[in-house]
């Protein structure tokens, strides 16, 4: 891998010596102090347990996080082992669809220790085979369909086993303003963090980058390369090669993937953050302490990406940069919604001096980000509001389900409204958001409305009625998170 510059942008990582049983030096390269003077060592017990496994885990992050350049020999077996696949089986979704086997997740418990047993007698011996991914399609809020991949549920345990132990690995090299499907980080803490870098440094630009079909896009023979940065276990890379040749069974048809990663595998999102993290991350850190002439925020979720600038130049040799980059790990930017424009303190002002009109808007986690006031003082200030089709698309969700429960008791329809009418509270409920929050909840209650007085035989429900259903079923729209420089305050 070589950057502009023609020097390797691959870390130097040093081979160390292969892992043999019965040396203290294998258990070195674990991050696992020797056995003499280790009481924890010395207290474990010889077979895994549900108090050694964290253990095992933090000695990993520990070795990890010391030497940033060691490649880890022996991980396999915490995979494997008995308790690790027990707690992945149990963090799986109750309810969740099959996937090609037809398996689902209380048939496979019914006889959960035989099957578990048999799972993890086949890792050790090499004889477990990943299954294709089944492939749907789920409407997205501009009208188009975007692939689902629906995992056989042993692979989804495999993977869920997997993802802990690189997780705690990972969660020591990923940046700061990664956040996406990480532990202890959510789509808020990303609004947050982008909100504070609008409003506390010099950013007058934003990039708002796109990358076309970037899960599709993943090449498997880099992303390998970018595992074995860090993973020198050849059972865990191959373990995940057999994911990624796993293919596709779409319409009957097996389909081989030679690129991409299915989205809704529990291993995709951190597959997905690891090319990101050298593909982008790593650049990009660089990028923004040795070449930018200004301030330069970065806010990163999976394959979201907004990055601002103080310099409008700075800005556009990032954009030309990054796209060649892209190119060597064949990503592409989505030439029509990566968008520069001019957003911050002085936008409304400059633009208003050309005579452009009003500084222009992006969207990212679902919010609509705008330049403006505060109604106190006139201070310059970021409003966040629903983006409109996303609101749109999930209304005409709740209008079609409303007349499939239409003839349902009230209390089971008013129960299913109350759930989600506060989750959308409880996602969207940021400050100068309120009168989004507002009209949704009022919506929502019209179109119950209207499926009341479908099947009413009066063909009517009196608004005294609807009001007093509306009052007891739906939360009240309010703020439900406190802005984002309070939140921050607290967590820094």
């Amino acid at each position: 891998m070589m950057n502009e510059r023609g020097k390797s942008d691959r870390p130097v990582v040093p081979v160390k010596s292969s892992n043999k049983a019965g040396q203290p030096a294998a258990e070195g390269m674990e991050g696992r102090g020797l056995t003499k003077g280790n009481p924890q060592q010395q207290n474990a017990s010889r077979t895994q347990s549900r108090t050694d496994a964290p253990s095992a885990l933090e000695r990993i992050r520990q070795a990890a996080s010391k030497d940033k350049e060691m490649r880890f020999t022996a991980l396999s077996h915490h995979i494997y082992a008995l308790e690790a696949l027990r707690t992945a089986y149990l963090y799986l979704k109750r309810e969740a669809a099959p996937g090609v086997d037809g398996e689902t997740w209380r048939h496979y418990g019914e006889d959960l220790e035989i099957n578990l047993q048999d799972l993890s007698h086949r890792l050790k011996q090499g004889a477990y085979r990943a299954m294709p991914v089944r492939r749907v399609y789920i409407p997205k809020a501009d009208g188009r369909l975007r692939p689902l991949g629906v995992t056989a549920l042993e692979d989804k345990i495999v993977q869920r086993a997997a993802v802990e132990v690189m997780n705690a690995i990972y969660e020591t090299d990923f940046l700061g303003f990664s956040y996406g499907f990480r532990p202890k980080r959510s789509q808020h803490n990303a609004l947050d963090a982008l909100y504070t870098g609008l409003l506390t440094k010099k950013v007058n630009w934003v990039l708002d980058l796109d990358i076309r079909g970037f899960f599709d896009a993943i090449s498997h023979e880099w992303l390998v390369k970018f595992i074995e940065h860090r993973i020198a276990d050849r059972r865990v890379v191959r373990l995940i090669q057999k994911w990624l040749n796993a293919g596709v069974l779409e319409d009957g048809k097996r389909i081989r993937m030679e690129e991409g990663t299915p989205q809704g595998g529990s291993a995709s999102p951190l597959l997905a953050n690891i090319y990101l993290h050298y593909a982008f991350d790593l650049w990009a850190q660089a990028w923004r302490r040795k070449q930018a002439h200004g301030d330069v925020i970065v806010v990163r979720y999976a394959d979201d990406i907004v990055v601002g600038f103080q310099s409008e130049m700075d800005a556009k040799q990032f954009l030309a940069e990054l796209t060649e980059r892209f190119r060597k790990f064949s990503l592409e930017l989505h030439p029509d919604k990566t968008r520069l424009l001019e957003f911050g303190r002085f936008a409304a002002r400059n633009r208003k001096q050309r005579g452009e009109g009003k500084p222009e808007t992006f969207a990212f986690l679902g919010f609509t980000h705008i330049c403006g006031k505060t109604r106190s003082n006139g201070y310059y200030t970021v409003l966040r509001q629903t983006i409109r089709k996303r609101m749109q698309a999930k209304l005409s969700e709740v209008k079609d389900e409303l007349r499939r429960r239409m003839h349902d008791p009230i209390p089971e329809v008013g129960q299913w409204l109350r759930a989600v009418v506060g989750g959308h509270i409880r996602y969207y409920g940021v400050p100068s958001n309120g009168s989004a929050l507002g009209a949704f909840r009022l919506r929502t209650g019209l179109l119950w409305h209207q499926a009341l007085s479908r099947r009413s035989q009066n063909g009517h429900v009196r608004w005294d009625r609807m009001r007093r259903l509306i009052d007891r079923w739906l939360p009240p729209a309010r703020v439900y998170h406190p802005y984002p420089l309070r939140r921050m305050g607290v967590i820094t």
